[in-house]
């Protein structure tokens, strides 16, 4: 289906809805905004296949920016809202995106990036733009899509998504899918199965606790969007008001990270007993490994509703489980069910059951990286059959896919493989610990040694005796290789709100001018 057939047949349900305020979009309203927002970009003189940006929070105006793409046949690019001036306009220009949507909140940093833009003339700014502006291409939103159409384009065509990897581990990258010459009511084969896969449904009410700009959330409220269901959209992440909202718009289905587990079994007791939540159907969690722990403590809370996926942004491949499926093989992020996967070693032989070795895949969904022919080369095989975004881990004998970690976080030391995930893993379930990076720092001797960067539970103090407490639990769970030789301490690690920890921050502190070998 399509949100034009849901705003005929139903116009006054709710498309959206914005946690903070209770503001109610409908189906219709929301049709003759993505509509006049349509008109808009096709009088810029952008056809199909052209590019435009959208860089802001979430906000009442962020899914109707989304969805005049889809219906113009156009590739927009949700760019972080969290990066810098320069981030920023390094993502504006190499998306070759000439109409840029924000907002009057990351207007300053816009304003910061405007002189590097290449090829931006149209700059529309949601909340209006300050007298101090006079650059004619700024315009404000509400005025200029007024005066535009509420009717569909005459020549309505499929647009998409142009997403970017993260940056966790160097400059982001351009994710471009070739473009079906199809209606906007065909969506494209994966999220029809996707809607499958998370048993999505008409009159659904699904709420969304993570940045749209991230590719999860982008491919769910879509989805929702097309089974004519309801989004509940959070401004921003607080574990208990997002258990309030399930209780208060009777959510069916959701979608975290392990970090948003994380913070809800933090919370008091008296507050994650406070709302009833038996309307959930389906909690779905992806973007990093989920510590074992907390995975079992979510499904002893929620019950047997948690269902974990594994899918770069690149759409290689994908693998999925149930709860039944995740008990009976505890951290698999599950089968394979889209794609075809084979666990290679450096020489590119293939490794045995329970080895770890990169993933790669074939029969994925078709991809390069923007512009980037070289890093394309470097994520496929020498025959052009198989891709990888570098991610390592194992499959078991049962079919079941366990991942182990980034192939650039993996520490060398001494000639020993040490997968910083798993030491993460273990010292999040501790209960003085609100959250955990570790990460390989120069050792003349070993190469690199591990370090542990720390940022403790509020009220908890960073002193020695923490150290010792957390080195004596490491020395208890972890064989004497993994144990961090140190550990250091910080108010707030840099974690994207999408649950990606952004540890080359942190790493490159230790490293500075040298070269690392983890890239």
């Amino acid at each position: 289906m399509y949100p034009g057939h849901h705003a005929t047949q139903h116009p006054d349900r709710p498309a959206f809805v914005m946690a903070s305020t209770g503001q109610a979009v409908t189906y219709a309203e929301f049709e003759a905004r993505a509509n006049r927002l349509a008109h808009v970009l096709q009088a810029q003189g952008l056809h199909r296949c052209d590019h435009y940006s959208i860089f802001m929070e979430n906000n009442d105006r962020y899914l109707e920016s989304c969805a005049a793409g889809e219906r113009s046949g156009l590739y927009y690019t949700c760019i972080n809202s969290y990066l810098t001036a320069s981030e920023m306009a390094y993502i504006v220009n190499n998306s070759r995106s000439e109409v840029l949507i924000t907002s009057t909140e990351r207007l300053p940093i816009v304003e910061e990036a405007v002189a590097e833009f290449d090829n931006i003339r149209l700059i529309v700014v949601c909340g209006g733009v300050p007298e101090h502006i006079t650059d004619e291409r700024f315009v404000d939103f509400e005025t200029t899509v007024s005066a535009a159409p509420s009717t569909p384009l005459e020549d309505e065509r499929l647009g998409t998504a142009m997403l970017y990897s993260s940056g966790t581990t160097g400059r982001p990258k351009g994710i471009l899918r070739p473009l079906p010459d199809q209606p906007p009511g065909e969506q494209m084969p994966m999220f029809s199965f996707l809607s499958g896969l998370w048993r999505y449904r008409e009159h659904m009410v699904y709420l969304s606790p993570a940045p749209l700009y991230h590719s999860a959330p982008q491919a769910a409220v879509n989805l929702t969007l097309r089974m004519g269901g309801t989004v509940v959209i959070m401004e921003r992440f607080d574990a208990a008001e997002y258990l309030a909202l399930i209780e208060r718009y009777s959510v069916t289905h959701s979608q975290l990270v392990p970090t948003m587990f994380s913070r809800l079994l933090k919370l008091p007791d008296e507050v994650r007993n406070r709302h009833d939540l038996s309307s959930l159907e389906i909690a779905i969690h992806a973007a990093a490994p989920c510590p074992v722990a907390v995975k079992e403590a979510m499904i002893d809370w929620w019950g047997p509703i948690i269902h974990e996926y594994y899918g770069a942004t690149e759409g290689l491949g994908f693998a999925a489980c149930d709860s039944h499926e995740w008990l009976a093989h505890r951290g698999t992020v599950g089968k394979i069910v889209f794609g075809e996967l084979r666990v290679l070693d450096d020489d590119m032989n293939e490794v045995p059951n329970g080895t770890p070795g990169t993933l790669w895949f074939g029969s994925g969904s078709e991809f390069s990286y923007l512009d980037d022919p070289e890093r394309t080369a470097e994520a496929t095989s020498p025959d052009g059959a198989m891709t990888t975004v570098s991610d390592i881990g194992y499959v078991d004998d049962d079919g079941f896919l366990y991942l182990t970690d980034r192939k650039t976080f993996m520490i060398i030391s001494g000639g020993v493989n040490i997968y910083p995930q798993e030491i993460e893993d273990l010292l999040i379930t501790h209960p003085k610990v609100f959250d955990a990076a570790v990460f390989g720092v120069p050792n003349s001797d070993l190469g690199e040694e591990v370090k542990a960067v720390i940022q403790p539970m509020p009220d908890v103090a960073a002193d020695d005796a923490l150290t010792d407490e957390l080195l004596d639990y490491c020395r208890s769970n972890l064989s004497r290789q993994k144990i961090p030789r140190s550990i250091d301490y910080e108010a707030e690690l840099p974690r994207l709100p999408t649950g990606k920890l952004y540890k080359r921050l942190l790493r490159d502190r230790y490293w500075g001018e040298g070269v690392s070998r983890i890239g």
